[in-house]
């Protein structure tokens, strides 16, 4: 049997600054190849990982409805994320979204659909390339109720109190500092609103050679924290009616990011849920 994880697993010993350059060039590279290049190569020995070309095909196996991918022009959809944020957000019409790590847009524009005209979607990443590609679909779309802004989840680029809804996709697995990016969501959410996200989870210890490597951080891996951790992370922010659900399922495709180990065994996918409470905390 594994044994439990800890947060020190999940988080390593690493300098936030270099961990975040690696994860910008990374996804620089990427939004510069069109989503052709991986986005964790050399993870654990393997040069598919988490972007492999099954996922960047096949978004439907991350639980995106036909529909939804026929409806977004070609270019947003660069399979880099692990669920669908917008199946468990709930999204009404005229409520504006934020999306953490928003890459080339395809969930803002999704989730445009949901909110109509008389919604906005606000679409943020750290990665220069990123924002300039996205900020390129918007017109493919014709998604005038989206925008993207440059900036770190850690440092949101928005108005305290003025978003209905807090996305990501895959993303704060990747930030040195998950409590301050669950802190700033807390802050940017209008009372009663509700962050509803999709990442991996570690459910056991990883092996020294996943853990300790660099690039596994942009491999959607060696970042993840415990269920445990994420639930007190949120609960420490202010949230209220945590729920962190693991995807079992995800292990199909989990189980394809790495050539030498079956990495489901160590992570899954979950969606994560949370509110603001309707009267913050005094």
């Amino acid at each position: 049997m594994s044994e439990t994880p800890s947060s020190e697993d999940a988080s390593p010993d690493r300098d936030a600054d270099a961990q975040r350059r690696l994860v910008r060039e990374r996804y620089a590279d990427i939004a510069i190849d069109d989503g052709e290049s991986s986005c964790c190569s050399d993870t654990a020995g393997s040069a598919d990982a988490c972007c492999d070309d099954s996922m960047g095909t096949d978004s439907e196996r991350l639980g995106y409805a036909a529909d939804d991918i026929e409806a977004v022009a070609e270019g947003a959809d660069l399979g880099l994320g692990c669920g669908n944020p917008k199946a468990i957000a709930d999204l009404e019409a005229g409520e504006t979204v934020l999306d953490l790590g928003s890459g080339a847009g395809f969930d803002c524009f999704l989730a445009a659909r949901e909110v109509g005209d008389e919604g906005h979607v606000i679409g943020v990443d750290m990665t220069p390339e990123m924002v300039g590609k996205a900020r390129a679909n918007v017109a493919k779309n014709d998604a005038t109720n989206v925008e993207f802004r440059l900036g770190e989840i850690e440092h949101l680029p928005v108005a305290d109190r003025s978003v209905d809804v807090v996305i990501s996709n895959c993303v704060v697995n990747l930030s040195p500092a998950k409590a301050q990016v669950f802190r700033e969501a807390f802050r940017v959410l209008v009372p009663g609103g509700r962050l509803a996200i999709s990442d991996v989870v570690l459910t056991a210890s990883l092996p020294d050679a996943v853990r300790e490597d660099p690039d596994s951080l942009a491999a959607c891996v060696a970042g993840a924290s415990p269920i445990e951790a994420i639930e007190r992370l949120l609960d420490d922010a202010g949230f209220v009616d945590v729920r962190v659900a693991p995807k079992d399922d995800s292990a199909e495709f989990i189980s394809e990011w790495d050539d030498e180990r079956d990495l489901s065994e160590y992570v899954v996918s979950a969606t994560i849920e949370a509110r603001k409470p309707t009267a913050e905390r005094a």
